[in-house]
């Protein structure tokens, strides 16, 4: 028996009810922020992503040759393409750009809960501008769309890259070398916290360990405003500019009258996302439930562009948003506190089921049409069984409503509308205006 490839999942209807919901908040509310929707290609030139990533990206995708030759891979992840989709057809258009996405990826790595083959992101990049007002911007749409999804008790990490760049820089690190640049292995071993690390680094490009102390003491910083003062005092001591920090600070001030409700804030100074085209403020919000896996968004300041000719669009900012990660997160806060399981954004509309019964079946398809005309989510039955059985199989298959016609109905122009949640029974006339009343 054939079975799912391994990392992948099936949904199920019950299931892909809560997916649509949660799509529907975000894009809802990406709207709202004056985002607009895209769509790229599931499968792009390889080149794309090494030329973003470097060749060793290549064991992560699910790569391969066309009939012609041409190497290919199924996307691992939305931005480059969106890049790309910006650089082919939309030079032209008046920028600031505000886009949204939403789509399926794909990396080759091994599967477990919260970490699949194939997965759901949700993105949006704010091109051709950048800065704090900007970048308050798209962390404003994050925190709106976590808080409108029901998530809670999640912690909201920002730092600033360039404030990282500067410090080891200016301790005498190389953003050059092979096979991976000084400053980029430091500020892997920041996001890790891997003090040892640092220190060996350190020490083998002959600088004094001792400032391994410092970094230590900006990473321990905890809480968020108010903790600016004490960064500045360690950066003067390293000796190092402040106007990267000064912009991290509008940053938050303008934060706290953007975002509908703020939630736990953390300044965290060595945050650098781990990947090295981010060039200024970086983000990432973390929720305790998931332990390990427990990032759900992030994003920040980049410079993408350049790669494609369209220097003077970087940096722009963006995030992208786990969409099965926010889902599994809802679902173990729900199992914390006793509650049912969340369904994200708004709920699905009431569901009804027409039961002809002992009458033909295209006496009805016409009321039928005209209450799915209304908006009304109508089902017509097709078992053929006695009311008593369709009635229990309505119920337990969700439907709020059942309405029910029988000969004595058509006659008299009347059908009987029966609650199933309430068990309440009506009597109405046997058309779409009367019979709306009670969806």
């Amino acid at each position: 028996m054939t079975q799912r490839p391994r990392g992948t999942r099936d949904f199920t209807p019950d299931v892909m009810n809560r997916r649509l919901a949660f799509e529907n908040l975000l894009e809802s509310k990406s709207k709202i922020h004056g985002f607009k929707r895209v769509q790229t290609p599931i499968f792009e030139s390889l080149d794309l992503f090494t030329a973003k990533s470097g060749p060793g990206v290549i064991k992560q995708l699910y790569a391969f040759e066309d009939k012609s030759g041409r190497s290919l891979t199924l996307r691992p992840e939305l931005t480059a393409p969106v890049m790309r989709m910006i650089s082919e057809e939309m030079r032209a258009s008046p920028k600031p750009l505000r886009l949204s996405y939403f789509g399926q990826c794909f990396r080759y790595e091994e599967s477990k809960k919260g970490r699949y083959r194939e997965f759901f992101q949700y993105g949006v990049e704010l091109i051709g501008s950048s800065g704090p007002i900007a970048e308050a911007e798209v962390i404003a749409l994050a925190i709106d769309m976590l808080d409108s999804s029901g998530l809670f008790d999640y912690e909201l990490r920002i730092g600033h890259v360039g404030i990282l760049r500067d410090i080891l820089t200016g301790l005498g690190l190389s953003e050059e070398g092979e096979p991976e640049a000084p400053v980029a292995s430091a500020m892997r071993f920041l996001d890790k916290g891997d003090w040892d690390g640092l220190s060996d680094l350190f020490n083998s490009n002959s600088i004094d360990s001792s400032h391994v102390d410092n970094l230590k003491m900006l990473s321990e910083l905890d809480g968020g405003l108010e903790t600016i003062d004490s960064a500045k005092q360690i950066l003067q001591t390293i000796g190092v500019s402040l106007d990267s920090l000064d912009e991290l600070e509008k940053l938050l001030n303008y934060l706290e009258l953007l975002a509908p409700s703020p939630p736990s804030i953390k300044i965290n100074l060595c945050v650098a996302r781990g990947l090295d085209y981010y060039t200024g403020m970086v983000f990432e919000v973390n929720v305790a439930e998931l332990g390990g896996e427990g990032q759900v968004l992030g994003g920040g300041s980049y410079r993408l562009l350049h790669l494609f000719g369209m220097e003077d669009l970087d940096p722009s900012c963006g995030f992208g948003l786990g969409f099965d990660r926010v889902l599994l997160a809802l679902e173990a806060q729900a199992e914390r506190i006793g509650r049912e399981e969340v369904v994200p954004g708004e709920k699905s509309s009431a569901s009804t089921l027409i039961l002809p019964f002992n009458i033909p079946v295209d006496t009805v398809m016409s009321i039928v049409k005209e209450l799915r005309d209304l908006g009304h989510s109508i089902e017509l039955d097709l078992r053929d069984k006695n009311i008593g059985k369709t009635l229990d199989w309505a119920s337990k298959n969700g439907f709020t409503n059942v309405i029910i016609v029988g000969p004595k109905d058509l006659e008299s122009g009347l059908c009987t509308i029966k609650n199933l949640q309430s068990g309440a029974q009506e009597s109405a006339e046997l058309n779409s205006t009367s019979v709306s009343r009670f969806l």
